[in-house]
């Protein structure tokens, strides 16, 4: 990425930014719901489920994080679909800007803003009983996942702004993202599940990526699930990448 592209997309992300700094209610709408959940499941459901350990919510973050992601990255498309719109693009495209610029812009916003309700749901975690015995690398190896994670899923979105219909079509794409956690280890031992929901929550991503949070913040060995995850994570990173870019280009010739 050259300077230039560098410099116009620090442009867009500052605008972006502005955007999401005018209408605080789209982080706080992200934040709020996981961390209802959060609360939801760990103290009037945590009691009855089995999940092998004394303390619930250590079991159930890494999972509700995922989910605060997914639902993050529906505001992306949403925005980036209410841009195509307007018109905006073209009088970007009329200016001597990085094309690319432009969505880097998007998919940055996304980046900084689901990180910051990252933040204030471990914070509510903490509060709740949430312990970790993780030192620093455990750490930024969790923020490495959570960022490859926010990446892949906003590359996704940004496929859903450009191509939707409508603005309710722009957002309704994360809902199968949202939900997919509730079919995985993300709430209770896949060993639990009937045979077939157990085959495909243990094949699907969110298991892995949530094993290996788990067991970073645990300090526990990670085993192959990190190099599951990872395999997942930039997979589906460099495809969204690709197919958007390519249906970015097709949009603006």
């Amino acid at each position: 990425m050259s300077a230039h592209t560098v410099s116009n997309t620090g442009v867009m992300l500052g605008r972006s930014m502005r955007h999401i700094t005018r209408s605080m209610d789209t982080i706080i709408t992200v934040t709020i719901t996981p961390i209802a959940m959060m609360l939801l499941f760990v103290y009037v459901f945590g009691g009855a489920i089995q999940a092998g350990t004394d303390n619930y919510v250590n079991y159930l973050l890494p999972g509700i994080l995922l989910i605060a992601i997914a639902s993050g990255i529906a505001y992306t498309a949403y925005r980036l679909y209410g841009d195509l719109q307007s018109g905006i693009f073209e009088r970007f495209h009329s200016m001597p800007i990085a094309r690319s610029a432009v969505l880097w812009g998007h998919v940055l916003t996304s980046l900084v803003s689901n990180l910051i309700s990252v933040v204030v749901i471990v914070l509510v975690g903490l509060l709740m009983g949430f312990r970790t015995s993780a030192g620093p690398l455990a750490w930024l190896a969790v923020a490495g996942i959570l960022v490859l994670f926010t990446l892949a899923l906003t590359w996704l979105a940004v496929i859903a702004g450009l191509t939707a219909s409508s603005p309710d079509g722009a957002s309704a794409f994360s809902y199968p993202l949202i939900f997919l956690p509730f079919i995985s280890s993300a709430f209770v031992p896949t060993d639990t599940m009937p045979a077939p929901v157990e085959w495909f929550a243990q094949h699907q991503p969110v298991t892995s990526i949530v094993n290996t949070i788990r067991a970073l913040f645990a300090e526990q060995p990670v085993g192959n699930d990190i190099w599951v995850a990872l395999a997942w994570l930039v997979g589906i990173l460099i495809v969204a990448y690709v197919c958007a870019m390519a249906v970015y280009h097709r949009k603006i010739a």
